[in-house]
């Protein structure tokens, strides 16, 4: 049976003992049914691993015993911030999801002028509470020790004109060239993905006046969250440590 991986968002020390976050004591307590005795993976956010044996679990609190601490870094050598223009229903969270499994190491869900996401400021910022729980989940799943974060929303225009260092990157189905014509070494990339209706003209040309690369993926149109994935994969398989 897989040990249960557990985020634990403060400091770890061996030896001593800790309870668990609300949210990770009703997981570990209500939907795995662990109990005393059992041994779970904590990690918090460095490239570090702790082994740990729950000494208390009832339905309200967990605490556990740090028994020991790895290392285990497990973070690409290349740095990927995602622009996602935001899309509607699931489709969002999938790219979340999917897009720190393969490795991203920041989101910022971005406003267009084609979004089809509307959102008053107080549903946008419970988006991003869940956006972030999703990116947390994500790394318990697959490995990751250090939690990407998910950034405030803001205009395309704001997003593009931050100062950032690394190759700016801005998918487009008339470009004239790809992730494999990119010259390497290459350690840091914006990555902005639009709509799913494309980016306007304007956008387009406000892009380039930023620094931004128009590359192209392939001959086929693919959706914004596939375009994501599509994306960051063939990044990670060029400059990262996929493939």
């Amino acid at each position: 049976m897989r040990i249960p991986r557990i985020y634990h968002p403060e400091p770890l020390q061996v030896g001593s003992e800790t309870a668990l976050s609300e949210e990770a004591a009703n997981h570990v307590g209500r939907v795995l049914r662990m109990a005393s005795g059992d041994t779970l993976e904590l990690f918090n956010g460095t490239n570090l691993t702790f082994s740990a044996e729950i000494v208390h679990a009832d339905k309200k609190r967990v605490m556990v015993k740090i028994l020991a601490s790895h290392a285990d870094d497990r973070e690409s050598p290349l740095h990927l911030h995602l622009g996602q223009v935001m899309s509607r229903g699931e489709k969002m969270e999938f790219t979340i999801q999917k897009s720190i499994e393969l490795g991203v190491n920041v989101i910022t869900p971005l406003f267009s002028e084609r979004c089809g996401v509307k959102l008053d400021e107080e549903r946008l910022a419970k988006k991003i509470q869940q956006w972030q729980k999703i990116a947390i989940s994500a790394c318990e799943q697959c490995g990751r020790n250090v939690v990407p974060s998910i950034r405030p929303a803001m205009t395309l225009a704001a997003w593009c004109a931050e100062e950032e260092s690394g190759l700016k990157l801005n998918l487009h189905p008339r470009a004239q060239q790809s992730i494999n014509t990119l010259p390497q070494p290459l350690e840091r990339v914006r990555l902005l993905i639009g709509p799913e209706g494309g980016l306007s003209a304007e956008e387009i040309a406000m892009t380039a006046t930023k620094g931004f690369t128009d590359i192209l993926l392939g001959p086929r149109v693919l959706r914004t969250e596939t375009t994501a994935l599509t994306a960051i994969t063939a990044l990670q398989v060029r400059f990262g440590d996929l493939g």
